[in-house]
């Protein structure tokens, strides 16, 4: 894999985990109710959800896009239709009245936090929605398939877990700021504006030569 092909997939990786989709709010509720002591368990379930969901989206996915033109532009447009609609959808959601946080159990043993934020996150339409959109654009048909998948799961489970852990690890810091409605109606609408944005670029992007 060209390494300026893996840096753009780092930089679409950054923008998408940054977004406050549901395995976000887990993480943040989490922070805001039992403070840093569950901060490892939470990340470590993100990381197992990410490499779950990432895991079953690129496999076969990956390889009829990497072999068929049609395949990759027929998932091109419906990938970069999709991530549209999720952003259209995160702006007209943004909270007006609260932090919009989900409900969790503030005596939740780090186990339970686990595979709590385990189930969420690999159920986390976002992330599905952008595996499956966009990380089939980084796989040059040149190369083996297997090892550049290997790399970009590897790549996107190492960044959502330092992700995960930074979020709760300033969450725990900042639990005032964080509880501010403001704060994450901005968030929110950030988060939509770059899916929407993703989705664009989506549309713009021309298959990897062989």
């Amino acid at each position: 894999m060209p390494f300026d092909l893996w840096l753009t997939f780092v930089a679409a990786t950054f923008a998408v985990l940054m977004i406050p989709g549901p395995t976000v709010l887990l993480v943040l509720s989490y922070a805001l109710t039992q403070g840093r002591k569950v901060a490892v368990a939470t990340a470590a379930g993100v990381a197992l959800g990410d490499l779950i969901a990432m895991t079953a989206s690129l496999i076969g996915l990956g390889a009829i896009v990497a072999a068929s033109a049609a395949a990759f532009t027929i998932l091109k447009w419906a990938g970069a239709a999709y991530l549209v609609f999720l952003g259209v959808k995160m702006l007209r959601s943004a909270p007006r009245e609260g932090a919009n946080l989900i409900e969790t159990d503030a005596h939740a043993s780090p186990q339970a936090v686990f595979w709590h934020a385990t189930v969420v996150t690999a159920l986390n339409p976002k992330s599905i929605g952008f595996f499956i959109a966009f990380v089939p654009q980084f796989i040059s048909p040149s190369s083996s398939y297997a090892p550049q998948a290997g790399i970009l799961i590897a790549t996107f489970v190492a960044f959502a877990a330092a992700n995960a852990l930074a979020y709760a690890l300033l969450a725990d810091r900042m639990r005032q700021q964080i509880r501010k409605p403001w704060v994450m109606r901005r968030l929110t609408q950030a988060g939509g504006l770059t899916l929407i944005c993703m989705g664009a670029l989506t549309a713009t992007l021309r298959r990897t030569p062989a």
